[in-house]
């Protein structure tokens, strides 16, 4: 017996379970079969579910259900990144609460307590991602950790080093002081900060006179190495050659010239600092600048500072303008926005720190994904984005990808104590090579780097790795699995890691395929607050997914976060959408019940059940071409709105009511076989975004066997459908529509026959809907008629049809004057307004064709409802 109300916890788990057991989501390379391929972008193993998680999956999911109802060979790889730098912390975190420093551990011990970590916390996120449907082949779960991708990675490393792609240099990087570890420019965000701007007095050598300069970095003056003036600055002629001292610790500093200083910023001298800002160094290069590094890796002072030896350098800051203002060194403090750089990881100030890192060159690699992208092969969803990734990938700088972390791909190099090194996989291979680069060192002692990978340097490889780990070494051509399944289709992600991830898979299928690894790169938008804000756990406005899940149901939460999800753009997120959501699978529910509580019994269909077949066929197929072309363009807010509407409107408020039976009477056999075939096509279209009330409903619906799911039934194709019945519809549903009005605003019964008059209702567009608007609307007979009628009636127009219906006896005659002329006066309202617009010459002359169109559709709408309200007060 079908439960009364939809239990989703009940036939979610049933459901899951069901096509587990049953392979449903497992892909193998099947000639006879297109393939369709996705892979996951992988979340951290740090991660839990969140609601941008969620809004992702669930497009995936509905991508993949729709490819396997089509034939295809449907396979979605699911995976999670091994994260570096959040792993790391969380496992210090873990062994700080017992007790346990990473600095008094080994590389090999703490890499023990790493895997612990992994193994307990690491599946979460995967397992989480079942609760909402995610049909993955979990078969084929990757982790860029697992030994052979270990080993690829090492691989790639090793091969663009022969090929001269990847180098060790001593270069100004983005240190993160919190992570002790650099990064690469892409892991900086940049935000606008309320700083201030410090009025610095260097007093010039030999004399009692000051040069003054503005900076936002005061901790910062005892590792200056300069003072730089434009040379064009008629104020600053008579310093050249000279030095100033550096307040407080007394150094000399020679005073230098180079057009690069602003001349209207500040005072219009700079310090350089070559140790900590990027472009300091560059000038310090340029005039060969001592570089004094006064920071250690945490941000805080080394011995190098003589200062404040051991403090952080936000509070030395503090402390050294508060010791300048003192000492008279200070001569005022400004408010003033900087921008600054974050650590996308750790939230911590970034510190430009000159250090010998591992870079990967970009200038010749990054070509073809540039190309590809701009000619449109790769198709960015929505297009948009192409001009921020030009504007990426043509400014591209050489990539950082050694990180000064335990937790990760180790980097395989191996160093001689004179600092020179090999790079090669193992150390056995390391000796080889070598012994033959050095032919009279005898047997050195080696030394692996102590940095691992940029994590981005892994998921790089992806699409490519889930498949096959063994392409990277010389000669592969691919496994079979490989051949299959790539380039894969579409890929789902958000724009926020456009360069990060998508921009080098890119980069990385055109190096070692020599082709796109996906052809369609959907990106979503953030999922922010009704407010507009990002959702955070700090702002606590980020719902829990897994609690939404439970008390709606996941076909709910897929269908809510859709509700309001173009691509690109971000989705305010309202619970009231997951409600909407909740409401539509109760609506499906009912319509199932109410349709499998009906009686048949053998006969002939009767006129108007014809006519609702006939209609409802048209207008099925008519969505389904809508569906299918929203489905091409990735417009999947659109395609849900095309099977809600369908479902809703269509098929439960209209063909439903346009076929059902009298209470208690049976319905035609025929109707029933025809409705039962419409519900199953239904549920087949709504399968990708609402899966498990579609599958338990399939099941109900006609005995199936174990193997006829709906998670591989057909997908249903659109027909020819015929517009005239389509229009004729619509017709008939506005006069059903104003007939049922009428009733509400005149307090009459539904359940009172009305009559209809219809002027000149031969030429009305309608033709065969008579019988259903009649019995839709109450109506027990229509007359068509050449004047308005005599008597009482409340008039309508739909279209430029008249309508009547009599009301003599049925309403209050003043309380329906009143009404007419409250109408009356509202229309010649509009009516003015619209002659208004197109009495104006420049808005005739400057407005599309269509908008006139419609503009003067208005003023006759409005000039034969007028017409027909005055005729009507006549009456009265």
């Amino acid at each position: 017996m079908l439960s009364t109300k939809y239990n989703p916890a009940e036939v979610e788990s049933k459901w899951y379970s069901y096509w587990m057991e049953h392979g449903f989501f497992h892909a193998e390379p099947n000639p006879s079969k297109d393939p369709y391929c996705i892979v996951i972008p992988p979340p951290n193993v740090t991660g839990v579910l969140h609601m941008g998680h969620m809004l992702n999956n669930t497009i995936q999911d509905i991508l993949v259900r729709k490819a396997r109802m089509e034939g295809k060979e449907a396979c979605w790889v699911p995976g999670t990144d091994h994260a570096s730098i959040a792993t790391e912390a969380k496992v210090v975190a873990m062994l700080r609460e017992r007790g346990i420093k990473k600095s008094d551990l080994s590389r090999e011990d703490f890499l023990k307590y790493a895997w612990e970590w992994k193994e307990k916390y690491g599946g979460i996120i995967l397992e989480q991602l079942k609760k909402l449907g995610a049909s993955c082949d979990w078969s084929r779960t990757k982790f860029t950790m697992d030994a052979d991708y270990y080993e690829a990675v090492i691989d790639v490393f090793i091969d663009l080093h022969k090929k001269g792609y990847i180098y060790r240099g001593l270069r100004m990087v983005n240190w993160d002081p919190a992570g002790k570890t650099a990064l690469s420019d892409d892991e900086v965000i940049h935000k606008d900060v309320q700083s201030k701007l410090y009025y610095i007095k260097y007093q010039i050598e030999g004399s009692g006179d000051h040069l003054t300069i503005a900076t936002v970095r005061p901790e910062t003056i005892m590792a200056d190495a300069a003072i730089c003036i434009n040379p064009n600055d008629e104020r600053y002629k008579h310093l050249k050659g000279k030095r100033a001292l550096i307040p407080l610790i007394n150094r000399s500093i020679p005073i230098i010239e180079d057009e690069y200083v602003t001349m209207d910023f500040g005072t219009g001298c700079l310090k350089v600092t070559p140790a900590h800002d990027m472009n300091d160094y560059e000038l310090g290069k340029k005039h060969n600048l001592e570089v004094i590094d006064i920071l250690h890796e945490d941000g805080t002072l080394n011995e190098k500072a003589l200062l404040y030896v051991g403090e952080d350098r936000f509070i030395a800051r503090k402390k050294i303008a508060k010791e300048l203002e003192a000492k008279e060194c200070l001569s005022k403090i400004e408010d003033y926005s900087s921008n600054v750089g974050f650590s996308e990881r750790t939230d911590a100030v970034i510190e430009p720190r000159l250090s010998l890192q591992w870079f990967l060159k970009m200038d010749t690699i990054t070509k073809p994904a540039l190309e590809h992208v701009m000619n449109d092969d790769i198709q960015l969803i929505p297009p948009k984005f192409k001009n921020t990734y030009n504007h990426w990938m043509s400014n591209v700088r050489d990539w950082c990808i050694s990180r000064q972390l335990w937790w990760g791909h180790r980097i395989p190099a191996w160093y001689d104590e004179k600092g020179n090194y090999i790079v090669a996989k193992t150390e056995a291979e390391a000796l080889d090579l070598y012994k033959l680069q050095h032919p009279a060192s005898g047997t050195p002692k080696l030394t692996q780097d102590a940095d691992v990978m940029d994590t981005w340097f892994s998921s790089w490889l992806w699409p490519i790795a889930v498949f096959d780990t063994t392409i990277f070494k010389d000669g592969n051509k691919g496994n079979k699995d490989l051949n299959y399944f790539y380039p894969t289709n579409d890929l789902v992600t958000a724009p926020e890691i456009l360069f990060f991830w998508v921009a080098r898979m890119i980069i990385a299928g055109y190096e070692y395929r020599g082709e796109m690894p996906f052809k369609n790169v959907y990106l979503t938008g953030i999922v922010r607050d009704k407010q507009g804000r990002k959702m955070s756990k700090s702002l606590g406005n980020s719902p829990d997914p897994l609690d939404l899940i439970a008390n709606f149901g996941a076909d709910a939460v897929r269908t809510g976060m859709l509700f309001s999800s173009p691509a690109g753009n971000d989705l305010l997120y309202d619970e009231k959408l997951i409600e909407q959501g909740r409401n539509f699978a109760n609506k499906i529910w009912n319509a199932f019940r109410l349709v499998k509580g009906w009686n048949t019994f053998e006969g002939n269909i009767p006129e108007e059940n014809t006519i609702a077949i006939t209609w409802f066929e048209s207008r099925l197929s008519q969505s389904l071409a809508e569906l299918n072309d929203h489905f091409t363009k990735f417009r999947m807010s659109d395609a849900l709105m095309t099977i809600y509407k369908l479902i809703w409107d269509d098929f439960c408020s209209w063909y439903l009511e346009m076929i059902k039976p009298e209470f208690g009477k049976p319905i035609d056999q025929g109707t029933y076989n025809k409705t039962i075939l419409f519900f199953e096509t239904l549920l087949k279209a709504l399968h990708p975004f609402m899966p498990f009330i579609t599958e338990e409903l399939w099941h109900e619906l006609q005995q199936k066997n174990e193997k006829e799911c709906i998670i591989i039934a057909s997908w249903p194709n659109s027909s020819t459908f015929d517009s005239k019945i389509l229009n004729e519809a619509s017709f008939s549903f506005a006069i059903i529509a104003e007939i049922r009005n009428i009733r509400s605003t005149k307090g009459l019964s539904p359940k009172d026959a009305l009559p209809l008059l219809v002027r000149n209702g031969e030429q009305a567009p309608i033709k065969a809907f008579w019988s259903i608007l009649k019995k839709l609307s109450n109506i027990h007979e229509i007359n068509f008629v050449a004047e308005a009628p005599a008597v009482n009636s409340t008039p309508f127009i739909v279209g430029s049809t008249e309508f009547f219906i009599p009301l003599e006896g049925k309403v209050d005659a003043n309380k329906e004057r009143e009404t007419l002329l409250k109408e009356l006066e509202y229309q010649k309202g509009f009516l003015a307004s619209v002659d208004k617009k197109l009495s104006n010459e420049k808005f005739v002359r400057g407005a599309p064709a269509n908008v006139l169109e419609m503009e003067r559709k208005k003023k006759a709408d409005a000039e034969a409802k007028i017409k027909a309200l005055e005729e009507s007060l006549k009456r009265l």
